[in-house]
């Protein structure tokens, strides 16, 4: 390989997971890092710059997760860490009304061609639980479409098949089985939800006809992004909106994943959507806690002080550290007339491109869905993954795993959750796919 590769020793990550169980459920924060999805437990990263990481070992990797699209300009850049020391050296955060929080939204709203105001949350949960509420006021409704294996955040009335199941309890397209994705939510919580499969008009249209009355909100991510990378079919999103509009429901676009990533006004602005309120976070906040709702005017002055206002409240609602973060992580998008995200993209579609020569060489069934910045594989013997019920039933998540875990012993860092993504950033370089497609040959080799 071209770069030094990582070894397979981890035993002071091993250490400190052991460490990390006597006081953490499961050793973690979070089960996306722990055993579930990391065979014999966590790579415990110590620090970052730019594309790379190093963990407790001392063993180096490219980073291609990117705290799971969060880092859009990758680890430590000079520019944000200059932003966050100046703004810890006049206090991180007051409660009260800054001109960090001004300056921040400025920018936001000049990036989003649909913002016409926007309200900062603490994260993508919040912004997409705050969207509902917005909805239902606006609306006096309450029912609102949710699509299978699109995940809004961890919000109660969301968890509805946000997770991959085996396809025998799915249920049928035109009834599909409602399957919480946690304990300790009652059942009357999904009683306003209405679950549909995504990417299929014809069936959307049924069930606008049959709830479209009650409708408050129709909410999508704009790519499926909690299954992989799953790209909305020609016309699709646009249909949602319209059917949408037509019932008198409000568009809710979930941005969160996509959002400052495809193009500066995010998926709305690639895909010419008008959603009435879009939801944010992850890249926004360029690798501090951050969400936001945007949207028309008249739907967010519902949060106006007031006996009928929509309540929002919140000590960090505006956090004036990650306020200048934002700014800056905006200023850095914005330069060059934006010239970031053509460099995303082209960098991405390389590394798609090589990967899938290296399969097609390789004789390997598998698949990389996505375009530009955001990508998936899926070991399939399928042309394309077009919903949710062609994962669950279609693509092998087990290959992938032992696949990811070959590339981590390579030096290639990434989540071998098969439901996430790649991501590209700004710091990823030529240099770095190339070693990715080195790892990724020599990865196959060895799994077939």
């Amino acid at each position: 390989m071209s770069e030094d590769s990582t070894t397979r020793d981890r035993a002071r990550s091993q250490e400190w997971f052991e460490r990390a169980q006597k006081c953490l459920i499961e050793g973690v924060n979070s089960p996306s890092r722990g055993r579930a999805v990391f065979t014999g437990g966590p790579v415990v990263l110590e620090r970052g710059a730019g594309s790379r990481v190093w963990d407790a070992d001392g063993n180096r990797y490219v980073d291609f997760m990117m705290s799971f699209g969060a880092l859009i300009h990758g680890h430590a850049h000079p520019r944000l860490v200059e932003a966050v020391m100046q703004a810890m050296s006049h206090g991180s955060h007051f409660a009260a009304s800054t001109s960090a929080e001004v300056e921040a939204a400025e920018r936001f709203c000049r990036m989003v061609p649909t913002a016409e105001a926007v309200r900062f949350t603490n994260s993508g949960s919040e912004s997409t639980m705050l969207a509902l509420r917005l909805a239902r006021a606006a609306t006096g409704r309450t029912k609102f479409i949710k699509f299978e294996g699109h995940y809004h955040g961890w919000y109660d009335p969301f968890l509805l098949n946000a997770h991959s199941h085996p396809p025998d309890q799915l249920g049928s397209p035109s009834r599909p089985a409602r399957i919480p994705d946690s304990r300790g939510i009652p059942p009357s919580t999904f009683a306003d939800v209405v679950l549909v499969p995504w990417n299929d008009v014809a069936r959307l249209e049924k069930f606008i006809e049959k709830h479209g009355q009650q409708l408050a909100a129709v909410i999508t991510e704009p790519i499926m992004a909690n299954m992989g990378c799953i790209l909305p079919r020609e016309g699709y999103l646009e249909r949602v909106q319209e059917l949408a509009r037509e019932c008198g429901a409000l568009f809710i676009l979930d941005e969160v994943v996509t959002g400052f990533r495809y193009a500066p006004g995010g998926c709305q602005e690639l895909f010419s959507l008008r959603p009435d309120l879009s939801t944010f976070g992850k890249a926004l906040g360029a690798g501090f806690p951050i969400g936001a709702v945007a949207g028309r005017r008249e739907i967010l002055e519902q949060m106006t002080w007031g006996p009928e206002m929509v309540l929002h409240y919140g000590t960090f609602n505006g956090h004036r550290l990650t306020m200048k973060v934002i700014a800056a992580n905006l200023d850095l998008l914005a330069a060059d007339n934006n010239a970031a995200f053509p460099k995303l993209h082209a960098l991405g579609d390389r590394a798609i491109a090589g990967l899938r020569e290296v399969f097609a060489r390789r004789k390997i069934k598998a698949i990389v869905q996505g375009f530009g910045p955001m990508f998936q594989i899926y070991f399939t013997a399928r042309p394309a993954i077009h919903d949710y019920r062609d994962y669950c039933k279609y693509v092998d998540a087990q290959t992938y795993s032992r696949f990811i875990h070959l590339l981590l012993e390579r030096g290639i860092f990434m989540t071998p959750s098969n439901g996430l993504h790649w991501i590209i950033s700004t710091a990823h370089t030529e240099s770095d796919v190339a070693f990715l497609l080195e790892a990724a040959d020599a990865a196959c080799a060895e799994l077939s």
